[in-house]
């Protein structure tokens, strides 16, 4: 089965910040990757009652479905490959049976006939290797929203705080409480309403 446990930190940031963090580390010399994530949620909201995710998203023309649920030590992802025509599909409410992901999703109670597609996200994204982890760069845009992001990907608790604090640290930007995307998107989705 195609899983992975992600252990990630995030921190948000004005656009100073961003800009800062940008100077501080070799962003400049990287390919800057744009990816659009499309959301999708039960009707009475079951994905999120279990702390959990689902998306397609798009990057470099490959197209991926994920679920991810609470892990001991992180968030659990499960993934299945799409063609763009079975994405388009699925964003058009016409979803289909993915073995890994719906192994997952019928050990959490949903049906594939409860999801519907809720929207999209893009981010504009830039990645350096540094100290053993992957540091991201995101600015996203959501309805009328646009948000900056720290992520630091990480082996391991220890190491992911370490590298996050060491550049907040030394960039001199507050730690701040950071929701994931899908929650920031989901709140805006309801205040857009």
């Amino acid at each position: 089965m195609s899983q992975e446990i992600e252990i990630e930190f995030k921190n948000l940031l004005t656009e100073v910040e961003y800009d800062r963090i940008y100077q501080f580390l070799p962003f400049k010399s990287v390919e800057l990757i744009e990816q659009t994530n499309y959301y999708f949620e039960a009707g009475d909201l079951k994905l999120k009652s279990h702390g959990a995710a689902l998306r397609i998203r798009k990057k470099n023309d490959q197209w991926t479905l994920t679920l991810k649920q609470p892990h001991e030590e992180g968030l659990l992802e499960t993934h299945d490959s799409l063609t763009e025509e079975e994405a388009n599909l699925w964003i058009q409410n016409k979803m289909m049976v993915k073995t890994n992901v719906f192994k997952q999703l019928h050990e959490l109670g949903i049906s594939i006939e409860d999801l519907h597609y809720l929207g999209s996200l893009t981010t504009r994204r830039k990645e350096v290797e540094y100290q053993q982890t992957t540091v991201v760069l995101d600015h996203s845009l959501y309805y009328d929203k646009e948000d900056y992001e720290l992520e630091v990907e990480a082996s391991s608790q220890t190491a992911g705080k370490k590298v996050i604090r060491e550049i907040l640290e030394a960039c001199n930007i507050p730690e701040r409480e950071t929701d994931n995307k899908i929650k920031r998107f989901y709140e805006a989705k309801v205040q857009s309403e």
